[in-house]
């Protein structure tokens, strides 16, 4: 078996899943160098939902948290996810916002970028890794994998080598659903491995039970990454844990090379972090369990616990095993779209919606609208023409790539903010969360101006 490299995930994706991206910074500080020093292919540390939590909830500069990581880990690749024209929002943003975002982001510490489109359409992806090999760093193309009657082996086969041509110098399987079976993935593996030149990683969730075989056989098959949790905060909506694996595969005489000494003491570290989260109720136990209905519905874990959470908060949860029949067929309805961010929520409120309105499309999110209209690009499928016609009349849909109709956006950003920015990281995350962005600058400045006053006191004393 050849070497099998590992992306270690617990400060993004892990963090992500299981507690909803609430990790601080000094709650993980303390073993940044013993992360650096475990051996990692690279380590997943920004990007996703890290940088919107950032601002939203913990009053931290996603940027500053970012230098302060590559401070403390020289030693290994960091890494982040994008969505592609989306960047780490949910809608598009024009090409001068998303190439200022690439250059800064690179600029701040990140190596290597894994670029997704939640439809596959490479041409939301195209500005994004043109500006990524522009500034030295490695663009990962995402392949969001997904099953339906249009998504097959040769199509995946043909976007990966779409991919490979665009300059992408790995290509990644992003299993968001961990639906992604040890069969399939070891013809999946070796269709691409036959096809495109460059490394294979593979990206998976533990949500319905297959991710440890399924990563054994994608290495079979001769993957060359693969993404991994530590311990403590695998399982679950998580990723295979990091220790397991790489016993594993050294075991069946795979080269793997982690520091196992490094490993332990990051394990046990994070013993403790998994203890708080859990103690304050943020690590929620049924996200810890093993939840087979995504086998049957597609649905990926957070998507699953997004809809009870709807629900509930409405007194309808008695409408679930509805709402989830009604999944898949608004799926269907709109071009069998990957279940992922932000496709992923758009499906789950319309078929919500279809159900408890009682009848379908009555009511239409403004999200859906903008996907029929093409705003987020082409539909991998057909898309149900009445259900079209019901919802947008005659209005004809975009043919072209919608971020070619929208204006520059920094110059106007950067008015809007004055003398709130400090810098022109600032500017990207206001144009990003532009109501958090201005919470997160007035709460800092306020810091300041109090730190300042107690050291103008103090030195007067």
């Amino acid at each position: 078996m050849q070497k099998v490299q590992f992306t270690e995930t617990v400060l993004r994706d892990a963090n992500q899943s299981l507690i909803a991206t609430r990790l601080r910074f000094d709650e993980f500080e303390p073993i940044l160098k013993t992360l650096d020093r475990a051996g990692y292919y690279s380590l997943e540390c920004w990007g996703g939902a890290t940088f919107d939590s950032c601002l939203r909830y913990l009053n931290e500069d996603p940027w500053e948290r970012l230098r302060q990581i590559r401070r403390a880990c020289p030693n290994t690749k960091l890494q982040m996810l994008l969505r592609g024209q989306n960047l780490l929002g949910y809608h598009h943003y024009p090409d001068d916002v998303v190439r200022a975002f690439v250059k800064k982001s690179i600029e701040n510490g990140i190596d290597v970028i894994r670029i997704f489109d939640a439809l596959n359409d490479v041409r939301n992806l195209e500005v994004a890794v043109d500006e990524t090999l522009k500034n030295g760093a490695l663009a990962s193309g995402a392949i969001c994998y997904t099953i339906s009657p249009i998504h097959t082996i040769d199509s995946y086969v043909a976007l990966a080598k779409r991919l490979e041509e665009m300059g992408c110098g790995t290509i990644a399987i992003k299993d968001m659903a961990g639906i992604l079976s040890p069969a399939e993935a070891y013809r999946l593996v070796t269709a691409l491995k036959e096809a495109v030149k460059v490394p294979l990683v593979l990206h998976t969730h533990c949500t319905t039970g297959l991710a440890y075989m399924t990563a054994l056989k994608a290495a079979e098959a001769g993957v060359d990454v693969i993404d991994t949790a530590i311990s403590p905060l695998s399982g679950g909506t998580s990723q295979p844990a990091t220790e397991t694996l790489y016993y594993a595969l050294k075991e069946l005489g795979s080269p793997v090379e982690l520091d196992s000494a490094a490993l332990n003491e990051i394990a046990d570290f994070f013993k403790n972090v998994r203890r708080q989260e859990l103690e304050s109720g943020q690590l929620n136990p049924n996200v810890m369990g093993t939840d087979t209905k995504a086998l049957i519905y597609q649905v990926p874990g957070g998507m699953l616990s997004n809809l009870v959470a709807q629900l509930s908060a409405q007194g309808k949860l008695d409408k679930l095993d509805d709402v989830l029949l009604e999944t898949p067929k608004v799926r269907e309805d709109l071009g069998y779209p990957p279940l992922v961010t932000p496709m992923s929520q758009m499906v789950g409120a319309q078929a919500t919606a279809n159900v408890l309105e009682g009848e379908r499309y009555k009511t239409v999110s403004k999200e859906v609208r903008a996907y029929l209209k093409g705003e987020y690009g082409h539909a991998p499928g057909a898309i149900n023409e009445e259900v079209r016609r019901k919802i947008l009349g005659d209005e004809q849909p975009l043919t072209g790539r919608f971020a070619d109709t929208l204006p520059p956006a920094l110059e106007k950003a950067r008015a809007e903010l004055g003398d709130l920015a400090e810098s022109e990281e600032d500017v990207l995350s206001y144009i990003a969360f532009p109501r958090q962005a201005e919470a997160y600058f007035e709460h800092r400045k306020e810091k300041r101006g109090r730190t300042y006053h107690y050291e103008f006191r103090a030195a007067e004393e």
